[in-house]
């Protein structure tokens, strides 16, 4: 991991990091929300919805599907995406718990 020391931290603040960087730009926001409101799996309509190229999309769904956030079945000439069911509840915990750690104190 070379000059970013990532081996210095927990495998839990690494998975956290992971998943907030797959998260940390809103074309992957938006194709997650597409995702979830589709409640299937997806297969073109993606590109058609986003104002990107079809590169550009592909590229935010290969960060997605590295994070886990998604799973893609090939189809013919297609690769339909749906939401990893599994992975989301997991990512939905670790970060309430990052959240619910928090506890205001009067010092700041």
């Amino acid at each position: 991991m070379g000059l970013t020391k990532t081996e210095e931290f927990t495998k839990a603040q690494n998975d956290v990091a992971s998943l907030t960087k797959a998260l940390g730009h809103p074309a992957r926001i938006a194709i997650l929300q597409f995702l979830v409101k589709k409640k299937s799996c997806v297969c073109g309509d993606i590109v058609h919805e986003m104002p990107l190229s079809q590169s550009t999309v592909s590229q935010h769904l290969k960060e997605l599907k590295r994070a886990g956030l998604i799973k893609g079945n090939i189809e013919g000439p297609n690769v339909c995406y749906c939401i990893d069911e599994k992975v989301w509840g997991r990512s939905k915990k670790v970060l309430e718990e990052l959240f619910a750690s928090y506890r205001r104190a009067d010092c700041c």
